[in-house]
């Protein structure tokens, strides 16, 4: 026995130092492995999360988000306790005790799991493992053999633990417990606690019940394996599992946890998508102005690089109030409904393509189909699949050349016409002509050629046969179900007019109401920002500039009859003389007032008016100081008709200052920009600007309230109401614009190719096109007691008395005047008043 005991002592002693050697070992590895791969103190500090920005409302509610992931960061206060009793409970009962990594659950799984082989002994990560796992692990283990994986799987589990242990350091329980709700992919582009309860349950993640939270939660384990809409018997099960660990946990009663698993799933699914929420063509605005904001003004992170809108999780406060909007966008469809039916009926059994339309009218709207055909979806996928992967060769030996479609019909002409000819038609430069007849020498271009001209015939196949669809409609669901070809659902969709709508808070100058389009899922193009033909809205400026410099009454009378400007007269340049006419194309040889004339919108009264200003600069700096570039608007008699192109958003905010008695201020609908912890970055400041004065203003207020008098739509309107219609050549534009003390509102209606009309005045006018909209919307404000629009407000009365005469009653000038004074005196100041 003596002669053993050495030898057991000597066993027992290697034992002890094989262990100490892989004690030693084993944390030497572990301080290796804290030196290599794993994150470092400033990416702990700042761990990498894409927050979607989100747009706010006046009231700020949330219009929409602009994201590559649909994740907001929410606060621990802001998280539901439901959700974190059922996180602790179901993932990390010993949440508050450990420091990163629970010792008794990696025993409990060694011992069970692996000696035992008991796999339903649960799992040994933390939550703060877990959000180590999410933030910074990198588990793909590719083509490795099951020896290899393991071993990967047990280096990784080692760092995780190593990251676990940091960020215990770093964040309290609370911040890890936010940070990785925050972080979680639900799926179905849910990113995070408060995507994944807007997604599955359409409310915020504050109003998640215990039944609905458990269900969340579940889906940590395996989103796709417990998803509550694919998989709903699995999601059940793991929902009441996750509640009987809330109940063994204290978190519910006997009574509650019986319950709630006697419940079923109820799911209010709604995926999320960019175009989704209010205001949608506004939403899609905000996101270019936001960027052209961080550019302009520099706005940087803490590391120096530029905001990103699309990651850094910023608050954009908008100034749209939400229930305008939606009484506008309602409004909108009711009116729009009614013109298309009228355009449907104008256009009954007659082709726009082709109707009235000479040769070169044909080949326009034949190249402007044959462009829209080519920029849709259906083509771009054909071209990609049947046509691109062809053209490898010649884009490697011609690399400055995109090959597009314009090119191939350019080289096909050139075949039949020769390329001089084809060079001159398509007003080619000597340099790309140069390159052009190398292509076409090319051996490799004759094969591209054919293969352009079979994928052609392919196109016209496809686009002609009548195919299952949806199209948009006048409905509850914005669109319907069809069979119908895509070339005609091409030009079904160009036959519906278009709108474009804007109320501004005239005080303010911020925007309430932006509507760019009938319908953004079809139509994209945002017609506020659109330039257009003005017509008839833009004589109140010349009315404006007529009174301020010349003086004269709105009462004075003006016969109806054509007046000429000459060659040589005033400072207009003419080189012709110009005479237009009516509307209606004849006159009536009455005196009226310009009150009437605004009010018939008599081209005769306007261009009586310019004649006697002698020279268009009047107009066009009043325009300027209203918020027009008076670059923008031709230094033509023709004006005081309308002919300028403008935009929705400038003539809106010009009508503004009627409004603003007399002072204008620059449209805005971005008030303030946040970033994801709250810090303003940046803030939108208004500059006021007179620009009539408030004598002259309310001379104007006054005639655009006659101009409405007794018009037809605001018969037991509470609101005191001016405006002006608008109509351009061929009924192609009808515009209103109105105001009121506390709104103005500009409405736009139009065809998106122009030769998409009205056919006569019956229908193709502003007072049919636009103006119904705007007295229905302020009917409906007025109706529902929208709480930012006050009906009973009244534009305000310059103080003292007035120094023109508005009541014609009391005017004393009787003469008619029919012919221009050949001299105007210049008033005093009139060099400083645009000052």
């Amino acid at each position: 026995m003596d002669d053993k005991n050495p030898q057991i002592r000597s066993i027992v002693r290697k034992m002890w130092i094989g262990l100490g050697c892989a004690v030693l070992l084993f944390a030497g590895y572990i301080f290796y492995l804290s030196l290599s791969g794993l994150p470092t103190f400033e990416e702990l500090e700042n761990p990498k999360y894409d927050f979607a920005s989100q747009i706010l409302a006046s009231d700020h509610t949330t219009l929409g988000r602009l994201y590559i992931e649909n994740r907001v960061p929410v606060k621990y206060r802001d998280i539901s306790p439901n959700v974190i009793k059922a996180l602790i409970a179901t993932e990390d009962v010993r949440f508050e005790k450990h420091s990163g990594v629970d010792a008794e659950a990696v025993a409990r799984v060694a011992a069970k799991t692996v000696l035992l082989a008991n796999r339903g002994s649960g799992g040994g990560s933390t939550i703060t493992q877990q959000l180590a796992k999410l933030l910074y692990s990198d588990r793909d283990f590719g083509d490795m053999g099951r020896l290899r994986r393991t071993l990967a799987l047990i280096n990784i589990k080692l760092k995780e633990w190593i990251t676990a242990i940091r960020l215990e350091r770093s964040y309290t329980k609370e911040e890890i417990l936010t940070m990785y709700l925050n972080k979680f992919n639900f799926i179905y582009g849910a990113y995070g606690i408060q995507a994944a309860a807007e997604t599955y349950f359409s409310k915020s993640n504050s109003e998640l019940t215990v039944p609905e939270a458990a269900v969340l939660v579940g889906m940590l384990k395996n989103p796709s394996l417990y998803n509550p809409v694919r998989r709903r018997e699995q999601a059940t099960k793991r929902r009441n599992t996750v509640l009987k660990r809330m109940y063994s946990n204290g978190d519910l009663s006997e009574a509650e946890y019986e319950k709630y698993i006697a419940e079923p799933i109820k799911i209010q699914f709604k995926p999320k998508s960019h175009i989704d929420g209010d205001a949608t063509y506004f939403r899609m605005e905000v996101g270019k102005e936001v960027s052209q904001i961080i550019r302009k003004m520099d706005l940087r992170k803490s590391d120096g690089s530029l905001y990103d809108m699309y990651r850094d999780g910023l608050k954009i406060y908008t100034s749209i109030d939400i229930d305008m909007q939606q009484i506008a966008e309602k409004t909108m469809l009711q009116h729009m409904n009614n013109v298309q039916k009228n355009l449907w009926r104008e256009w009954k059994g007659k082709d726009p393509w082709t109707y009235h339309a000479d040769a070169t009218q044909k080949a326009i709207r034949e190249a402007s189909m044959k462009n829209l055909v080519r920029s849709s979806d259906r083509y771009i996928t054909m071209r990609q699949n049947e046509f691109e992967q062809d053209l490898d060769e010649l884009e490697s030996k011609f690399p400055e050349l995109n090959f597009t479609d314009i090119e191939f019909d350019i080289w096909t002409a050139a075949e039949r016409n020769g390329l001089d000819k084809t060079a001159k038609r398509y007003r080619i430069t000597d340099d790309q002509k140069e390159i052009y007849a190398k292509v076409m020498a090319d051996p490799e271009y004759k094969i591209a050629v054919a293969k352009w001209q079979q994928f052609r015939k392919n196109v016209r196949t496809e686009f002609a046969k009548k195919v299952k669809m949806k199209v948009f409609a006048y409905n509850a669901m914005g669109e319907k179900d069809t069979v119908m070809t895509p070339y005609d659902s091409i030009r079904y969709h160009r036959m519906f007019l278009q709108t474009g709508i804007v109320a501004i808070d005239p005080a303010t100058g911020q925007v309430k109401v932006w509507v760019g389009g009938i319908n953004h899922k079809y139509f994209k193009f945002d017609h506020i920002r659109t330039k257009r033909q003005v017509g008839s809205t833009f004589k109140p400026f010349v009315y404006a500039s007529a009174i301020t410099f010349l003086g004269i009454s709105p009462c004075m009378r003006v016969t109806d009859q054509q007046y000429t400007i000459s060659p040589g007269e005033g400072q207009f340049g003419l080189i012709k003389s110009w005479s237009p006419g009516n509307a209606e194309g004849r006159f009536s040889g009455k005196s009226m007032t310009l009150y009437e004339g605004l009010k018939e919108s008599r081209n005769s009264v306007s261009v009586y008016l310019m004649k006697q200003l002698k020279s268009t600069r009047t107009v066009l700096e009043l325009v300027n100081n209203m918020g027009i570039d008076k670059s923008k608007v031709p230094a033509q008699p023709s004006i005081c008709l309308g002919a300028a192109d403008l935009t929705v958003l400038e003539m809106t905010g010009a009508y503004a200052s009627f409004a603003n008695n007399g002072t204008y201020i620059e449209p805005s609908f971005i008030q303030k920009i946040e970033d994801k912890n709250g810090k303003i970055i940046y803030k939108k400041t208004s500059d006021e600007k007179q620009a009539l004065s408030p004598d002259i203003n309310y001379v104007m207020v006054d005639m655009l309230k006659y101009a409405v008098r007794g018009a037809a739509g605001f018969g037991g309107i509470k609101s005191e109401i001016g405006g002006k219609t608008g109509t351009t050549n061929d009924y192609v534009d009808g515009w209103f614009m109105g105001i009121t003390p506390s709104l103005v509102v500009g409405t736009w209606v139009g065809g998106d190719d122009r030769w998409i009309h009205f056919n006569s005045l019956t229908y193709g006018q502003g007072s049919k096109m636009a103006r119904p909209f705007f007295s229905e919307f302020i009917r409906q404000l007025e109706l529902q007691k929208v709480s930012d629009y006050d009906p009973n407000a009244r534009f305000p009365i310059p103080p003292g008395p007035q120094t023109i005469v508005t009541d014609c009653s009391q005017y004393q000038r009787s003469d008619v005047i029919t012919q221009p004074k050949d001299t105007i005196k210049k008033k005093e100041g009139e060099d400083d008043f645009f000052q």
